[in-house]
C-alpha cells in the first residue's frame, strides 16, 4: 500500500512504553499515518513504560532504573530520536541535545570498584587467570543451540566469578549468575568494544536529564502534535483472532477503561501492535520508614494479557519462561533526594568524579552487592540547585546487610541509606544526611525477567508466521543478535515491526557488534588475553 493509501487506516499500539511510542513515530514518519488514526492503550496513567522519573524536591524524586546508552550501538533510537525536536530548543533534536551533553559530560570513571575496606581497587586489572580467559573464549564460540538452557555458572569456573571483570560487567548489565549463558554470549559480542574501558565506562553515554525527562515527555508531545489519541488509564485484557490456515488478524481488543469493559474492531486494514509483558510490572515503591512490597500476583496486566493470547493462539510464545521465577529476576532500586550537599561532596572528594561523570560505583565486597551514580544536576526538570540526587541498586536482595540487620528486601530506605553511609565511611555525617535525605525504594519482581534461561519458541517472532495485521512488540520478542534489557532492543523491534506490517524498504540499521568491527574486536581481545 502506498502512503496516501495508509491516511485512512488506523493503528493500535497496547503499551505506552518506548517500543509503542517509537512506533508511532515510525507510523507517522515513514508509514504515512494519520496521527489521529493512532491510538495508544496504556494501563498506567503515564507513558514511557521503563523510562520513568518523577517526584518533587519535598516528597522526593525517583527513577526505578537508568539507562546507559552507546552511540555506536544505539543505531535505532538514535535513528528515531534524530526526529523529535528536544523540548528546550525545537531547532535540536533529542539526539543532537543527548550527544552535545555527552560531549561536555564525559564519563570516565575513578572509583568503579571499591572493597570492603573502602579502598577504590585498580579496575583495570580484570582478574583473569588462563583458564577464565579459555572459557570466555569458549563461550563466544559455542552455537546457541549447543548452549540451549545453560546458565551463565555452567559455563564458567568459580574463580571467573571473583574476577574484577566480573563484578564490572554484571552490575553495569544487571546478571545474576542464574541467568541464561546465551544472553551473556550475545552482550559480550555485542559489547566487546567496552572490554578495555569497563573499568572507566568511559563509552557510556547518558541524557541530560533522566530519561522519562528527555527521551519520553518529547516524544509524547510530538505524538500529540500530530493528533497521536494516548488512552490512559485502559487495560487490554484479550485480544480475538480470526485465522485460517494461511493467515491470521486481530479482530477485537478488549480492554478495561472505568471498571467498564469496553472494545476495538480492527478492521483487515488496521494494525495492532501489542508489546508483550513488562520488566517493570508490579513495581512496587517504599519511602523512609516502609520497605516496598513485593508482587508475586501479577496485578499488572501486562503478563496476564500475554497469558491469555498464548493460552489460545499458536506461535506467540512462551510468557512462564519469563514472568514464572520472581526470585530469580527481582531486584531493588533506591533514589536519594539530598537536600544538602554534604554527600554528594564528600562522594566527589573521595572519587575525584564530578557529578555525571563518574558512572556507576560497586561496593564489591557488599552483601547486597550495592551500586550507586550520582548524575549530573539537575537530573530532573524542576530540581532545585541546592538539591542532588542519587540512585543505586542492589542485586542480592535476599541477602542480610554488613550493617543493617536485615535483607534489602526488608529495609526501609532511611536503612538502606544507612548500609550505604557505612560502606562509604561516612558515619560521621550520618546523622546531617539522614536528616536532609529522602529515601524511595523500589521493588521490580521482573526487572530482569528477559535474561531467564529460554528454549528458542519461548520468545515469538516481532511478526509471527500468518500474522497480517498484527506485531509483538517489547523486551520478549526474539531479534537475532541483538540483546534484550535495552533501550535499543525495543526500538528496534518497533522498526520490524512497523516496516514489516507496510511492506516498506527502508533499511534497518545494522546491529553493531565490537567483535564484527576489526579495531574494536583486536582492542576486546588484546584486552582479554593481557
Amino acid at each position: 500500500m502506498t502512503q496516501a493509501t495508509n491516511e485512512h487506516r488506523k493503528a493500535y499500539l497496547i503499551g505506552g512504553g518506548i517500543a509503542s511510542l517509537s512506533a508511532a513515530v515510525l507510523l507517522i514518519r515513514d508509514g504515512g499515518f494519520k496521527g489521529s488514526n493512532i491510538h495508544i492503550l496504556e494501563e498506567l496513567q503515564v507513558a514511557g513504560g521503563a523510562l520513568d522519573g518523577s517526584g518533587d524536591p519535598r516528597k522526593g524524586y525517583v527513577t526505578r532504573g537508568g539507562r546507559m546508552f552507546t552511540e555506536e550501538t544505539y543505531v535505532c533510537l538514535w535513528n528515531v530520536l534524530d526526529s523529535i525536536p528536544s523540548l528546550d530548543d525545537p531547532t535540536i533534536s533529542v539526539k543532537q541535545q543527548a550527544w552535545a551533553f555527552n560531549a561536555e559530560w564525559r564519563s570516565h570513571s575513578r572509583a568503579r570498584l571499591i572493597d570492603r575496606q573502602r579502598r577504590i581497587l585498580d579496575a583495570s586489572d580484570l582478574g583473569f587467570n588462563l583458564q577464565d580467559r579459555l572459557e570466555i573464549m569458549r563461550l563466544l564460540a559455542t552455537p546457541e543451540l549447543l548452549l540451549h538452557t545453560l546458565r551463565i555458572e555452567d559455563v564458567f569456573s568459580a574463580h571467573f566469578f571473583e574476577t574484577n571483570f566480573w563484578a564490572m560487567w554484571r552490575t553495569t548489565f544487571a546478571f545474576q549468575t542464574w541467568h541464561s549463558a546465551i544472553e551473556l554470549k550475545r552482550y559480550m559480542l555485542r559489547f566487546l568494544q567496552e572490554f578495555p574501558r569497563i573499568h572507566t565506562l568511559a563509552g557510556v553515554r547518558r541524557t541530560p536529564l533522566n530519561q522519562y525527562d528527555a527521551i519520553v515527555r518529547p516524544m509524547e508531545q510530538w505524538l500529540k502534535r500530530q493528533g497521536v489519541v494516548f488512552e490512559y488509564g485502559t487495560k487490554v485484557v484479550d485480544v480475538d483472532f480470526v485465522e485460517n490456515t494461511e493467515a491470521r488478524r486481530v479482530e477485537l481488543l478488549r480492554f478495561v477503561r472505568d471498571g467498564k469493559p469496553a472494545a476495538y474492531s480492527v478492521r483487515p486494514e488496521d494494525l495492532a501492535f501489542i508489546t508483550l509483558g513488562s520488566m517493570t510490572a508490579d513495581a512496587t515503591y517504599g519511602d523512609d520508614h516502609h520497605a516496598p512490597e513485593l508482587v508475586r500476583d501479577k496485578r499488572d496486566g501486562a503478563w496476564t494479557l500475554w497469558e491469555t493470547m498464548a493460552r489460545k493462539v499458536r506461535g506467540l510464545g512462551r510468557p512462564n519462561a519469563f514472568c514464572g521465577n520472581v526470585d530469580e529476576s527481582k531486584w531493588e532500586s533506591f533514589t536519594l533526594t539530598m537536600r544538602n550537599p554534604t554527600l554528594a561532596q564528600r562522594i566527589e572528594a573521595f572519587t575525584g568524579n564530578a557529578p555525571g561523570t563518574g558512572g556507576l560505583m560497586t561496593f564489591k565486597d557488599s552483601s547486597w552487592l550495592l551500586s550507586i551514580v550520582v548524575p549530573h544536576p539537575p537530573h530532573f526538570c524542576d530540581q532545585p540547585k541546592d538539591v542532588y540526587t542519587l540512585w543505586g541498586y542492589g542485586l542480592l536482595v535476599d541477602n542480610k546487610g554488613d550493617y543493617i540487620n536485615k535483607t534489602m528486601s526488608q529495609a526501609t530506605g532511611q536503612e538502606i541509606l544507612t548500609e550505604l553511609m557505612h560502606h562509604l565511611r561516612c558515619e560521621d555525617i550520618l546523622d546531617d544526611v539522614r536528616s536532609t535525605t529522602t529515601v524511595i525504594p523500589v521493588m521490580m519482581p521482573y526487572i530482569t525477567s528477559e535474561f531467564e534461561r529460554r528454549e528458542p519458541s519461548d520468545r515469538p517472532a516481532v511478526i509471527p508466521p500468518g500474522a497480517k495485521n498484527f506485531a509483538l512488540l517489547g523486551q520478549y520478542v526474539e531479534i537475532p543478535q541483538d540483546v534484550v534489557f535495552t533501550v535499543e532492543y525495543s526500538v528496534r523491534g518497533a522498526m520490524h515491526a512497523v516496516y514489516g506490517l507496510l511492506d516498506l524498504k527502508n533499511e534497518i540499521p545494522a546491529i553493531y557488534q565490537g567483535i564484527a568491527d576489526p579495531a574494536a574486536a583486536l582492542a576486546g581481545l588484546m584486552t582479554l588475553m593481557a
